[in-house]
């Protein structure tokens, strides 16, 4: 049986906006591990150029993004939702090994099995460099931000 991950579908506007929180508060752990919890079994990820499939290839994708991507931060934001799906938009920061800092802006359009985990997430991403100076989304120790 498969466990459920509340709010489950048909979204409202307050249980997307929870879905989109949750997921925002998930990723900012870097726990690659956790946040595979939240996708089915056989997920269906496209993340820029890359595609995968399943909670393994998930945990592997972000265990190698955080290594590379560090003092990641991100806010996500809900743009629309209907029945099982949910897009958002959102925005991360993080410097690589150099100090380079980057800010990644993207859409994601996300789609829910019937117990709340998501089966299918398709990212699209572009990077800017950015200098230290114009980072926006300060980093929040308790990690609610």
């Amino acid at each position: 049986m498969t466990a459920q991950r509340p709010p489950v579908p048909p979204f409202t506007e307050e249980t997307a906006r929870a879905k989109v929180q949750a997921a925002k508060d998930a990723w900012n752990t870097k726990d690659p591990e956790k946040v595979s919890l939240a996708y089915t079994e056989d997920s269906e990820w496209r993340n820029r150029d890359v595609f995968l499939r399943g909670r393994e290839e998930i945990v592997a994708f972000l265990t190698a993004k955080w290594r590379k991507e560090l003092d990641y931060r991100l806010r996500k934001e809900l743009w629309a939702y209907t029945g099982n799906r949910i897009a958002v938009r959102f925005e991360y920061e993080f410097h690589d090994a150099d100090g380079q800092w980057f800010r990644a802006y993207g859409n994601e359009n996300w789609e829910f099995d019937e117990n709340g985990l998501m089966r299918k997430r398709f990212a699209s991403i572009n990077d800017l460099p950015i200098t230290a100076d114009q980072r926006r989304i300060a980093v929040d120790p308790t990690g609610t931000r």
